[in-house]
C-alpha cells in the first residue's frame, strides 16, 4: 500500500526526544531495569511508500510485552532483563555464498540509505498482534554492499547468543544461537525491512536493538533479533523453531488463517489493547504484494 503516513514527532511525544543521549558502551538505562535505553538520536527519516493507516500500538506496550527467549520465556523478561545487552560496539558480518566476507559497524549501516518509518501490522504466532511503527531500510540495501554468488539461494540471521549478557542462553529452550532464514526472494522484496528504531527512537534493547529483521507478512518469531550475522547459503537451512517443533513451525511462517497452528487456530486475533478478537488476513493483510512469491505453491504443506 502506497499510503503517506505522518512523521515521527506526531507519534512520539516531542519530549521524548529531548531526552536522548549518547548510548555508551553497555548503555544505562533511563528509569530502572526496563525503561528505554539511553540512545543516541537516529538520523532524520523520510516518509515510507509501505505503510497502512492503523492506529500504532502504544509504544509502552510494545516495550512491556513480547518474546526474546535469551532473556527468558515470559512476556516480561524481556523488559526485566534486556538492560544487560550491550549495543556498543557492534558489528554485522555477512559471510557464506559472497565473494568477500565483510564485516559492517553498527553506526555505518544507519548512513547506508535514508532511514523510513513503516507503519506495519505485527502478528505473533501465538494469536495476539500489534501495530508498529518501524525504522530503517529494505534488506536491499545490504546487497548492494556485498557481492553474493550464484549458489546463494537462502539468507540466514544469525542472533547474539553470549551468555553473559543473555541469561537464559544458558538454558536449552531452544538450539542457541537463535537463527531464522527467508528465501532470498523474499529477503529481497521491497517489504523485508532491516530496522534500528521504532517510534522514532532507536530500537529498545527489548524489542532487538541495535538491528533487528521485520517480514510484516511472516509471523513474528520469523524476524531474528539483535543480529549479528547475515549468512547467504544455499539450502534451505533449520531455524530456531523449525528443529525444536517442526510440526508446529514451518519455515515459511507465512500468516495464513487457514492454516492452523496444531494447538490453536490461527483464523482470529487479538490486537494488543483490544478486547474482542478479529479476523486475521491472508499474509497479514500484505496478500497483494506477496501472494505472487508463492505462486503454485501448496500453502499448507509449505506453512
Amino acid at each position: 500500500m502506497r499510503i503517506p503516513i505522518p512523521p515521527s514527532s506526531e507519534i512520539t511525544p516531542p519530549e521524548s526526544f529531548l531526552r536522548r543521549r549518547l548510548l555508551l558502551a553497555g548503555g544505562a538505562t533511563l528509569g530502572g531495569i526496563g525503561g528505554p535505553a539511553l540512545a543516541a538520536p537516529l538520523p532524520s527519516t523520510r516518509a515510507a511508500a509501505w505503510s497502512i493507516d492503523d492506529k500504532p500500538t502504544p509504544f509502552s506496550t510494545m516495550t512491556s510485552y513480547g518474546n526474546f527467549y535469551e532473556f527468558g520465556p515470559d512476556k516480561d523478561s524481556p523488559a526485566k532483563h534486556a538492560h544487560r545487552l550491550r549495543t556498543r560496539p557492534w558489528t554485522l558480518t555477512v559471510d557464506g555464498a559472497v565473494k568477500t566476507e565483510k564485516t559492517f559497524a553498527i553506526d555505518d549501516l544507519l548512513k547506508w540509505a535514508p532511514l523510513e518509518e513503516r507503519i506495519y501490522r505485527f502478528r505473533c504466532v501465538e494469536g495476539w498482534s500489534a501495530v508498529v511503527p518501524w525504522i530503517g531500510f529494505p534488506f536491499a540495501e545490504l546487497l548492494k554492499r556485498v557481492e553474493i554468488t550464484g549458489n546463494a539461494k537462502y539468507v540466514e540471521f544469525w542472533s547474539l547468543a553470549d551468555p553473559g549478557q543473555m541469561p537464559y542462553v544458558r538454558v536449552p529452550l531452544l538450539d542457541w544461537p537463535y537463527v531464522e532464514a527467508l528465501r532470498l526472494d523474499e529477503a529481497k522484496h521491497p517489504l523485508t525491512l532491516l530496522a534500528l528504531g521504532m517510534y522514532g527512537e532507536v530500537m529498545p534493547k527489548q524489542n532487538g536493538a541495535p538491528l533487528r529483521l521485520i517480514v510484516p507478512w511472516k509471523y513474528g518469531f520469523k524476524g531474528a533479533k539483535s543480529i549479528v550475522r547475515v549468512r547467504f547459503v544455499e539450502k534451505q537451512p533449520a531455524t530456531a523453531w523449525t528443529k525444536a517443533a517442526p510440526d508446529e513451525y514451518g519455515f515459511y511462517s507465512n500468516v495464513n488463517p487457514d492454516v492452523p497452528h496444531k494447538r490453536w487456530s490461527q483464523s482470529h486475533e487479538r490486537r494488543l489493547g483490544e478486547f474482542r478478537k478479529r479476523p486475521t488476513l491472508p499474509f497479514n493483510g500484505y496478500a497483494e504484494q506477496v501472494a505472487g512469491l508463492y505462486a503454485g505453491m501448496d500453502l499448507r504443506q509449505n506453512f
